[in-house]
């Protein structure tokens, strides 16, 4: 044990840390183990992550110094933000800044920091084709990462930044899943048009994140994207139709029909997906399924997931 590296997982009780710490922990000849951090280590999830092998150790992403003291003596750290539990990117962007700092400090060797791009690097604020929102950002939960990339360089931390796609498990705990109509039949909504929509297992994350730790220093410094399938709406829908064994009528809607929606954060997600629709090629092409699979040779197509997790969707 005391010659495997340390890698810690910031938001280890999260979908994406805890997919991480998990690739870790079924891997115990890899040459690393698992550190999971997490604001509550009595957690039921923190408990069952001890309970697996993974050393559990409390810190705030709040506080800097309780993460710079969780990250002393790893060689890497997993970092990711949760924006959903609070809604506000500068709220985000002081959480990356205590994790680029605390890094820096504890003299961590590898970082893969989990962004996503800055929406206004294409749509600039002053764009009318997209609202702008809170003043300053055209996708909030987007910008708002994108933006604080520049921290870990400015402060030289050697990085790797990972892009990330939509998680397929928002269909089971995002209300995104298959509605049923008036006339029972099964709709899935989303208003991406005809264009393709990268997604992923969110388990698969964690997977394809301890491939980049395994490569050792090949990738710091670079931006990594992966996906599980690249889909159309409607391609999604028949995959759901096939594992549902009922039909799930594709539907989209315009982006300025989703911002109307009126739900928290339906602005935010009505601007990401006009992003995505708008910029499939750029989009895509950044989340590469076969960098993907080299990094987790187990990536798991829609269908594979569906298989496993179709029982888990509600339909309403």
């Amino acid at each position: 044990m005391s010659d495997q590296k340390i890698i810690a997982v910031i938001g280890a009780t999260g979908a994406q840390g805890g997919g991480l710490v998990r690739a870790i922990l079924n891997d115990p000849s890899g040459g690393f183990r698992a550190r999971a951090i997490t604001r509550d280590p009595r957690s039921p999830v923190a408990l069952a992550l001890a309970q697996q092998g993974a050393e559990v150790v409390a810190a705030d992403i709040d506080d800097e110094a309780s993460l710079t003291q969780s990250l002393q003596g790893a060689y890497g750290a997993y970092c990711v933000t949760f924006f959903w539990a609070h809604f506000s990117p500068e709220k985000e962007q002081a959480e990356i800044r205590n994790m680029a700092r605390a890094a820096k400090a504890a003299g961590v060797q590898h970082v893969i920091w989990s962004t996503l791009e800055d929406t206004r690097q294409w749509i600039p604020l002053s764009d009318p084709r997209m609202p702008t929102l809170m003043g300053q950002y055209k996708v909030p939960h987007f910008d708002a990462k994108g933006e604080s990339n520049a921290v870990f360089i400015e402060l030289g931390v050697p990085t790797t930044f990972l892009y990330t796609s939509f998680y397929w498990d928002n269909l089971i705990h995002f209300g995104m899943g298959p509605k049923r109509g008036p006339d029972g039949t099964l709709t899935f909504t989303l208003p991406m048009g005809d264009k393709k929509l990268p997604g992923i297992a969110a388990e698969d994350i964690g997977r394809c994140t301890y491939g980049i730790f395994k490569q050792g220093s090949a990738f710091i410094g670079q931006s990594v994207g992966i996906a599980g399938e690249h889909l159309t709406g409607a391609e999604m829908a028949a995959a759901l139709t096939q594992a549902l064994g009922q039909p799930v009528r594709y539907q989209t809607l315009s982006a300025d029909a989703y911002r109307a929606l009126g739900f928290p954060g339906a602005e935010d997600l009505g601007n990401m997906f006009q992003f995505k629709h708008d910029f499939e090629t750029l989009y895509c092409s950044r989340r590469d399924l076969a960098v993907s699979r080299t990094l987790n040779p187990a990536l798991q197509t829609f269908a594979q997931w569906l298989a496993d997790s179709k029982k888990r969707i509600p339909l309403e």
